[in-house]
């Protein structure tokens, strides 16, 4: 997949399109990457954010990067993992398919993913970043066209990505 890269970083640091953010349902900001790119992006982020009004799981909404160098954000919001029982690969599948909708929409050119609910939402990473490559080369299959990085906070998850692909 020439269009795909992975690396280890901060996310809020990258000079992209676009960057994802693992969101909550407010859109409010909270931990982990979604606390990181509302603390870098600054007041206006979630301003914009509270317009919105929220977002439910499994879908995505686009805002401005305000403070950010990313011109814009990508919020979608990962599912709480259980059991994987219980909707949860369809609803993680749902982001990507979600977020990837929005890159195609906006004519966005770059975008970068952090790893969607495997910090405190728990899901397993081997197999949320099974879904995360799939969506992402079933879109570029299908014909998207922009430049997809999987931006891992650690070694560990970027090697996992990297196994995969």
């Amino acid at each position: 997949m020439e269009q795909t890269h992975v690396i280890t970083a901060d996310i809020t640091t990258l000079a992209l399109d676009a960057i994802v953010n693992a969101a909550n349902e407010s859109l409010l900001g909270g931990g982990g990457v979604d606390g990181a790119i509302h603390r870098a992006a600054g007041p206006g982020l979630l301003e914009e954010c509270r317009r919105i009004g929220g977002c439910q799981t499994g879908n995505a909404v686009i805002t401005s990067g305000h403070g950010l160098p990313a011109q814009h954000v990508i919020h979608t919001v990962g599912p709480v993992y259980d059991d994987g029982r219980s909707g949860e690969p369809d609803l993680l599948r749902s982001c990507y398919r979600e977020v990837l909708g929005l890159v195609s929409r906006h004519a966005i050119r770059s975008v970068a993913f952090p790893c969607i609910s495997t910090g405190v939402y728990s899901y397993p990473s081997a197999d949320a970043a099974d879904i995360a490559i799939s969506e992402v080369r079933a879109w570029l299959a299908e014909g998207g066209r922009a430049d997809v990085t999987f931006c891992c906070f650690s070694d560990a998850d970027a090697d996992l990505y990297r196994e995969r692909l």
